[in-house]
């Protein structure tokens, strides 16, 4: 998709926007790790996709954008909600009982990298470059990195989770290449239906494992849960169905490396969590990964210009 040249006051507001998103996605590991001390994973992820998808919906009827009512359509938003929304969310919610919000937002800001490997090895319309291939190379250290040393800790305590965020990771990275599909769509179609989708297979199987009505959640873990629905999941989807459309989809993704020191930041701030040397070195690696795998070269932006 082909940005919209913006300057002056859009310019700006692009960029608090961007900021925004930023913000807003990368304090979603901080509201989880906060849900998900009294509230099970998989209601809390129940309750997310449910009350972000329902928001969606509202936002898409009032801006008169209708939803397809093709089968086919609906089944690929079936899959789209198993690789996009229940199976990483109900994985990193459950990691994030034992793993740092820090940590989670480093090992899952990798999406890109994974998502170029698989568009490359895959689908084979992504050309290797030696910037994209240095991308790649920091962007798999920084998860070893964080990863692999904490592995030899507590006789890996901590790997198993870790996986687990690694894999929703992988889930993100396959997601993005099978959004492909949904091309001619309204960006914010896929995005609620498969929202709603998500919805209707988690909350039954939450009703049966957890019932939530037995439940005796904290004023935080619901605070938390609400704001990760409303702010960073169905709010950060209308910001980034606008950025699309004026930064084009190229530069909306520098969320991708922005929200790794916001996540982070957010975390320490507010957990009061820190981060191993063996973690920092990660996180750098990681955002210098992503930087150089999603940045527009010169060439682009000049043609974009």
């Amino acid at each position: 998709m082909r940005a919209t040249t913006t300057s002056g006051p859009n310019a700006a507001l692009d960029l608090i926007l961007l900021l925004t998103l930023s913000t807003l996605w990368g304090a979603s590991y901080t509201f989880i790790r906060i849900g998900v001390a009294t509230i099970p994973p998989l209601t809390l992820i129940a309750a997310r996709t449910l009350i972000a998808g329902s928001a969606l919906l509202l936002w898409m009827s009032v801006q008169r954008v209708r939803m397809p009512r093709d089968p086919a359509v609906w089944r690929r938003f079936f899959v789209q909600a198993l690789l996009n929304s229940v199976v990483p969310f109900t994985l990193i919610a459950w990691a994030e009982r034992s793993v740092e919000a820090g940590l989670a937002t480093i090992l899952n800001s990798a999406s890109p990298v994974l998502a170029f490997l698989g568009t490359w090895l895959i689908t084979r319309h992504e050309q290797i470059t030696p910037r994209k291939l240095f991308g790649v190379v920091a962007g798999l250290a920084g998860i070893c990195l964080v990863v692999g040393m904490s592995a030899f800790e507590g006789l890996g305590r901590q790997l198993v989770p870790q996986l687990a965020i690694v894999m929703a990771t992988v889930c993100y990275a396959t997601a993005a290449i099978y959004g492909r599909s949904f091309k001619g769509l309204s960006p914010a179609a896929p995005a609620a239906g498969s929202l709603i989708v998500g919805a209707i297979l988690l909350v039954p199987v939450s009703l049966v494992i957890d019932r939530p009505w037995t439940l005796h959640p904290s004023l935080q873990s619901l605070a938390a849960l609400t704001a990760l629905a409303i702010f960073s999941t169905a709010m950060a989807f209308v910001i980034y169905f606008r950025l699309v459309q004026t930064l084009g989809s190229v530069g909306t993704t520098a969320q991708a490396y922005l929200r790794v020191p916001i996540g982070v930041a957010i975390s320490i701030v507010f957990l009061g969590e820190s981060l191993s040397t063996s973690a920092w070195l990660g996180m750098g690696c990681v955002v210098a990964g992503v930087a150089a795998m999603t940045i527009p070269s010169r060439k682009i932006q000049k043609r974009n210009a």
